[in-house]
Formats: structure tokens, C-alpha cells, sequence
């Protein structure tokens, strides 16, 4: 009875720790109404290195008492124009303004502003803006949603304007430069949008100059501004390639110090364009209109610095990070890609070779040196991901060479983790490094996942935030490092155990690992711990050996949907503003604009399939477990049969990489990063066990040596545990029938050591076969090898100990 439960539980168990890690989420801290008016001030270009006390003064006091943040100015077109950036303002969207842009730039085009009536404006290229960014953009964006949510708005400048205007074109109070008292036009309407500026030039004292003129239209605008307003200062675009982070203020009621933040960052100190206008009317405490919004509001977070200049060190430096980070990860990815494909090349005569064929003619061993070189240049290869996150703890963007101090500290890194696996007790045995690997890696992410994810956040690994896609959690290539190494960690501990507790050990460490990855307070993946939850059930069907019955995929699916769709429910419950990717999915697609979703992930897997160097490691691993691994000579269909959780590990890496990175919208960027970790190990184990698949008996009589009394293989000794957790012989010299064995006839003249009452074959790493040659559950046929001799499909021989001579007409 407890044998059938036992899938019974082990599916509960998965869903409740799936449910359990996606349910839970911290408090967004909606701000509710806390103004009369809004005023948004808005210099396209503006970065926190402009800002200082001595330039731009009215903005050094305004950061003193406000609050602050870095501001990602992510549009729906790269890089964000100044006309895009005011456009995805008014949105709460991402938008972009249409027509062409050469070369990847702006539109040379200005916007057209008329002014019929001297009180307002007209836009007469709106309506087919709108139609644009709703026809022909994946985000549906609407143009002027913000000013549709007010009764009244005022823009000040012609960026100002396209803001302001409402989807048909109108803006409802215009002026085209900012007056000499703005107090009667700032409290005429309780929405201001104002334009004070533009900072673009590449020449320090021209910039310095633009700075400082925006800033003395900011003093204008805060000497005339309305009693309980809020004012919000941001640098609504970029101006120059690549992008950068721009400066974000908020000074009012309710916004004293502080950092600035909001849900859809989850990030102390950053904010996106699109939060500005959910910010805004949630201050006025108007409602937000529905489906138009992709922001959401903002709030303060009491941990800023007391010392402005130290505060805003932080965002300046992230600003500098983050644009590191974009020149490094490039070359740092390919070069992650040429060396494991370079590996893969060297490793393929190294598995032809590996296995030592009886007779006179077969090829001369490879070297125990380059074996040992390989499997150190496998080991560093495989913790080159878990290297470089670790090395963003070190300021390495700060220096004038910043990918070379990357590069000298992760090889400085790569090279202690190898160090550190070469010696680490059980090295020797089959499954040593593969076990200390994944450890290692599951170790670097999970901990800094645990700490908050600072290094991934602008790491070269990890992601950036000027990318506008994640600012907190996991990223893609922490996502499938984590998937990998904790899945090969929960396999590497069931194979140590008993059978019937290889699923419970492993459903525990997956489990605990599904919590990581999908709890808000951590991972914040939700489409991540679901991919997991599902590559786990498959693992726990398979770990105790035997095919992915129906049964036993019956069982997996019934956990993966039950975490799916308990999480759906729980999230549809929660308000519109509060819920997850998948509550957001399933309510679009009740309303019918699921479409737009589905556009956005097959368009972003298209670009990433294309455009990513990780796609390219991840066939280039996939090419070789299916054309040289998974061959008869590549030995891991030889390691999945001696070691049944290893494989239902690597088979759920594989389930779990697929579907979070399609998913995801990342196509084959976590497949590759987890094939950076796993490939690299499966090469590793599969020469090992090749190593030891042809070693023989020793005839009875010959144990000291002579024929068949080869030197013991290397890794072979006391403790050496494999697919049943016990121990192995200490060597083949010393397999002799013990103190108490008993004898069963065996074929052709050999007998059998028996142990109590089961027959046993041990092999070097403590598996049990019976009499008849089956090594657990599945049937193992003997292979044919010297005359006199048997071997099995393990790594080492079983214990065959001879009676008699057979007949001289006898073979085998």
C-alpha cells in the first residue's frame, strides 16, 4: 500500500510546495491619494552625472528632500527617442512614434504642433500614431491615455505635447515655451506636463550648459506650483547610444526621501517610463484605466543613504554598470560558446579511445595526463557561468579597462572553483565532479538569489536594467544555471540512497528549489518555477530506474497542471494590479487581447533565437549528447543505466530549460545556459564510466596477478558508492569470496558469491546484481570478453569467481 501511495504523496508534495512559492506575494505598497495636482517635468536625456550642487542646484535640493531612483526609459522601439519617450509617457505604455529610422536613429522629423484657437493645441499625426503602436507594435499601446484619465491636462513644449494629447490629437492647454510665472497655467488644470529641455551633447561643457538650463526652468516651475502638488522630475529619454539610466525625482505630500520604486521593478531605487503615468493618477486618486496600463505606481522605499552625494553614487554607478555590462556580455558569451565547442571537439576521440578493447590490435590508451587535463578543462568550463556572476561582487566596470578586469577575475574564479572540485573528497569516484559542480553552481545563484540578486541585476550574466525586461530575481541565465544545478544536486543525493527513496529525496531538493524561483520575495519567476515543477515530476517518475511509463508520465502531468492551474486560480483572485505574468495571460485572454501576449513572446523568442550566442551553445551541447554521448561508444547511455538518477536529472533539466525558455520568451537562452553546466559533467561521468567498461575478473588463483589481474581502476577503493548507496569492493585483487559466501553455480563452470539471502555481483561502485546478471530491476546481458571471463554493462566487473576449469571446448 505505501509502495502505490508513494506517487500519490510525492505529486501532493509538488503542488503544494509549487502552490505554496507562487501564492504568497509581499506588499506592493499602492500609494493612495496624496495630491491635488501632478506636475511632470521632463528633460530627455538627463543622467544622475549631470546633476551636482554647484550646476544644477534646484535639483540638488529637490533630490535632498524627494525621492529618488534610476529611471529606465525602455520604449517600444531601441534606442528611445526623445519623441518615443514623451509618447510612452502619456501611454502608461510602451509606445514609439511612426516613421522611418535609418540606421537604428531617431527620426529626423520633428512634431508637427498647431495651435488654432490660442488656448490649446492639435497634433494632426495622433490618429495614425495610435493606429501604429495598436496595429503594427506588439505592446497595444494607447497614445494618450494618460490625458483621457483627467478632465484637464497643460503641456508646456512640444515634448510636452505629445505627451498631453489625447488619442484624437487635442491637447487641452498648450504653450510652446514655459512663461515667466507659470503659477495661473500650473493650477489651471490638475494634470502639467512640462518640456524644459533637452541634454544630447557629447562635449562635457555643452552638456554641462544644457544641464543647467533645464534646471533653471525647474525653478520656475517649483516656485509656481500648486499647493499639495507633486511634482516628478525625469530624464525621459536617451540621446545618444547605447541606452543609459536617466534621473528620476519625486518631491510632495507623502514623498520625503527615500528611494524611489514600483511592482513592476520590485527593485529599491528603480523606476520604468511606463510608472510615471500610473504614478500620477494614483496621487490624484483617479482610477487607472483598464488594459491600457503596463506600469504600475510607485512607491518610496526608507533605506536611501543620508548623504545625498553617497546617494546618488548608487544610481550613477548602476548607470555605469549597466553599460559595462552590455559591451562585456557579448564578447563573454561567444567566447563561452567557441571554448565548450572547442571542448567538445577535443573530448570525441577522447570517448572513442576511452573504452579498452581486448586483443592485440586495439589502439594504445590515451594518456592518464590528458585525460586528467580534459576533465580539469571540462570541470573550469562548466563553472565558467557560476564564475562570472560571482565576479560582478568585485567592481570590475569601475576600472578604464572593464573587460579585462572582468576577464582577470572570472579566470581567477574559474580557476579556484577547479581547484576547489580537484580536491574536494571523492573527486576519484564516477559521480565526484559532477556532484561538487552542480553543488558549487546551485550554491553562487541560490545565495545570491537569498541575499536580494545583486549580482545579477546589470551583471554581465545576469540582466540589465536598461533592457526594461526583469530588475529583480532570476534572470534567464541564472534560471537555467539554477534549474541544472539543483536538479543534478537532487540526483547526485537520490543516488546515494536506497531505491524507494531516490523520489523523495529528489522531489525535496526540487522542491525547495521550485520555492526559490518562483516566491515574489525571491526568484519572482513564475513561468520559471512552473517549467521546473514539471521537469521535477518527470525526474521523480523516472529516478528509480525503468522507462517514463504512461503511468508514470500520467502521474508527472498531473503534478505540473496541478501547480499551473492552483496558481491561475489564486492569482485571477487577487486585483487587476496585484497579479503575475499568468494571472495577467489569463485575464487577457478572457477579455480577447490574449493575442497581443502571445505576439510579444513569439516575437521576442524569433529575436533572442537569432540575435542570442547562448542559442548557439545550447545546439552546439545538444549536437553532441545526441551524436557522440548518446552513441554506443559515448557512454552515457551506459552511465543513465548504472546510475538511473543521474539520468532522470539530466532528463528533467531538459523538460524544465525547454519550457521556461519558450515560455519565457527567451527561446533557447536557459536550455544553453544549462547545457553550459550539464553538457560539460555528462562528457565527464560518460569517460569515466567508459574507463572502467571492459575491465575483467580475476581468474581464481591469479588475484596477486597474471592473466586477468590487471591494476585496480583508478577511482576504485573503500567508500566509492554508486546506484544503491553502498559501498564498493576495495579492489578487484582483493575479490575474493568473503567469510561466510556461499556458492551458486553459475554459467559454463562459475559460480556466484551469494550474501545472505541474495545473490550479489558487487561492482566498484557497490551496485547489486543478482545471480543472473540483472543489476536492480532491469536485465543486464554479459558481454563477451577473454576467453575464461565474463563482464557487465557497469563500469567494473562483477564478482565471478571461478570452480573449475571449464572444457577445453568450452567459449564464451
Amino acid at each position: 500500500m505505501l509502495r502505490r501511495l508513494t506517487p500519490v504523496l510525492l505529486t501532493l508534495a509538488v503542488v503544494v510546495l509549487g502552490v505554496t512559492a507562487l501564492a504568497a506575494r509581499p506588499d506592493d505598497g499602492t500609494p493612495r491619494r496624496s495630491a491635488d495636482f501632478v506636475v511632470l517635468v521632463g528633460a530627455a536625456g538627463l543622467r544622475w552625472d549631470d546633476v551636482d550642487p554647484q550646476n544644477t542646484p534646484t535639483l540638488w535640493k529637490m533630490a535632498e528632500q524627494g525621492a529618488i531612483g534610476s529611471l529606465s526609459v525602455r520604449s517600444a522601439h531601441r534606442p528611445t527617442c526623445p519623441v518615443d519617450g514623451w509618447l510612452t509617457l502619456g501611454a502608461g505604455n510602451f509606445a514609439a512614434w511612426n516613421g522611418s529610422r535609418p540606421g537604428g536613429g531617431c527620426p529626423a522629423s520633428g512634431v508637427t504642433v498647431e495651435e488654432p484657437d490660442g488656448i490649446g493645441a492639435n497634433l494632426p499625426d495622433q490618429p495614425g500614431v495610435v493606429a501604429y503602436n495598436q496595429d503594427k507594435l506588439a505592446w497595444g499601446a494607447t497614445p494618450g491615455a494618460l490625458a483621457e484619465s483627467v478632465r484637464c491636462s497643460v503641456a508646456v513644449g512640444p515634448g510636452a505635447a505629445v505627451a498631453a494629447a489625447r488619442p484624437f490629437g487635442r491637447v487641452d492647454r498648450y504653450e510652446a515655451k514655459l512663461p515667466d510665472d507659470p503659477a495661473e497655467l500650473l493650477g489651471s488644470c490638475v494634470l502639467s506636463i512640462v518640456d524644459v529641455g533637452t541634454v544630447d551633447d557629447d562635449d562635457p561643457r555643452v552638456r554641462a550648459a544644457q544641464a543647467r538650463q533645464a534646471d533653471e526652468r525647474l525653478a520656475r516651475v517649483l516656485a509656481a506650483r500648486p499647493p499639495r502638488s507633486l511634482v516628478l522630475v525625469a530624464g525621459v529619454s536617451d540621446t545618444d547610444t547605447p541606452a543609459r539610466l536617466h534621473v528620476a525625482v519625486a518631491d510632495g505630500p507623502g514623498w520625503n526621501g527615500g528611494w524611489l520604486s514600483s511592482p513592476s521593478t520590485a527593485r529599491s531605487g528603480y523606476l520604468q517610463l511606463v510608472d510615471l503615468a500610473p504614478t500620477a493618477l494614483a496621487a490624484l486618486g483617479r482610477p487607472m484605466p483598464e488594459r491600457l496600463f503596463l506600469g504600475r505606481p510607485a512607491v518610496t522605499v526608507d533605506d536611501r543613504p543620508d548623504d545625498l552625494r553617497t546617494a546618488i553614487e548608487a544610481p550613477a554607478d548602476a548607470d555605469r554598470e549597466a553599460a559595462a555590462q552590455r559591451r562585456v556580455a557579448g564578447w563573454f558569451f561567444t567566447l563561452l560558446a567557441a571554448a565548450q565547442m572547442a571542448l567538445a571537439v577535443a573530448v570525441l576521440p577522447l570517448l572513442r579511445r576511452a573504452r579498452r578493447l581486448a586483443g592485440p590490435h586495439s589502439p594504445a590508451p590515451v594518456s592518464p595526463r590528458v585525460v586528467a587535463m580534459v576533465e580539469l578543462l571540462l570541470i573550469a568550463a562548466a563553472l565558467a557561468v557560476p564564475a562570472a556572476l560571482l565576479a560582478d561582487a568585485v567592481p570590475w566596470w569601475r576600472g578604464h579597462h572593464a573587460g579585462w578586469w572582468f576577464a582577470s577575475v572570472t579566470a581567477l574564479l574559474i580557476v579556484g572553483g577547479t581547484a576547489a572540485v580537484r580536491f574536494t573528497p571523492g573527486h576519484d569516484r564516477t559521480l565526484g565532479p559532477l556532484g561538487a559542480v552542480a553543488g558549487l553552481a546551485t550554491l553562487v545563484v541560490g545565495v545570491d538569489v537569498l541575499t536580494g540578486s545583486r549580482l545579477q541585476l546589470n551583471g554581465v550574466v545576469g540582466y540589465s536594467a536598461l533592457e526594461g525586461g526583469r530588475y529583480a530575481g532570476l534572470g534567464t541565465v541564472g534560471l537555467g544555471v539554477f534549474i541544472a544545478g539543483s536538479l543534478l544536486c537532487g540526483g547526485w543525493l537520490a543516488q546515494r540512497v536506497r531505491r524507494g527513496w531516490r523520489p523523495a529525496v529528489l522531489v525535496a531538493v526540487g522542491g525547495a528549489a521550485v520555492v526559490v524561483v518562483g516566491s515574489p520575495y525571491l526568484g519572482a519567476d513564475s513561468i520559471g518555477a512552473i517549467a521546473l515543477t514539471a521537469g521535477l515530476s518527470v525526474a521523480a517518475a523516472i529516478c528509480t530506474g525503468g522507462w517514463l511509463t504512461v503511468s508514470r508520465l500520467a502521474w508527472a502531468t498531473m503534478a505540473g497542471l496541478a501547480v499551473t492551474i492552483g496558481f491561475a486560480l489564486v492569482d485571477l483572485d487577487r486585483p487587476a494590479a496585484e497579479r503575475g505574468s499568468l494571472g495577467r495571460f489569463l485575464a487577457a485572454l478572457g477579455d480577447g487581447t490574449g493575442g497581443l501576449t502571445v505576439h510579444r513572446s513569439s516575437t521576442s523568442n524569433f529575436q533572442t533565437l537569432v540575435n542570442s550566442p547562448l542559442t548557439v551553445l545550447a545546439l552546439a551541447g545538444a549536437a553532441l549528447v545526441w551524436l557522440a554521448l548518446l552513441q554506443p561508444w559515448g557512454g552515457l547511455m551506459r552511465l543513465f543505466g548504472i546510475y538511473p538518477a543521474i539520468r532522470a536529472a539530466m532528463a528533467g533539466t531538459g523538460v524544465a530549460a525547454g519550457l521556461g525558455g519558450v515560455l519565457g520568451g527567451s527561446a533557447l537562452d536557459v536550455a544553453g545556459a544549462a547545457g553550459a553546466l550539464v553538457v560539460p559533467m555528462a562528457a565527464l561521468a560518460a569517460l569515466r564510466v567508459l574507463d572502467h567498461s571492459t575491465d575483467r575478473t580475476v581468474p581464481d588463483g591469479g588475484r596477486g596477478g597474471g592473466e586477468g589481474g590487471a591494476a585496480p581502476p583508478r577511482g576504485s577503493g573503500p567508500g566509492d558508492t554508486g546506484p544503491s548507496g553502498g559501498s564498493g569492493a576495495p579492489d578487484r585483487a582483493s575479490r575474493a569470496p568473503t567469510a561466510g559466501a556461499t556458492a551458486a553455480h553459475g554459467p559454463e563452470g562459475v559460480t556466484v558469491e551469494s550474501r545472505g539471502s541474495r545473490d550479489h555481483l558487487a561492482d566498484r561502485h557497490g551496485g547489486s546484481h543478482d545471480r543472473y546478471g540483472r543489476h536492480g530491476s532491469r536485465p543486464w546481458p554479459l558481454q563477451h570478453g577473454r576467453p575464461g571471463t565474463f563482464s557487465s554493462p557497469g563500469e567494473s566487473p562483477p564478482r565471478w569467481v571461478r570452480a573449475s576449469p571449464p572444457p577445453a571446448s568450452a567459449t564464451c
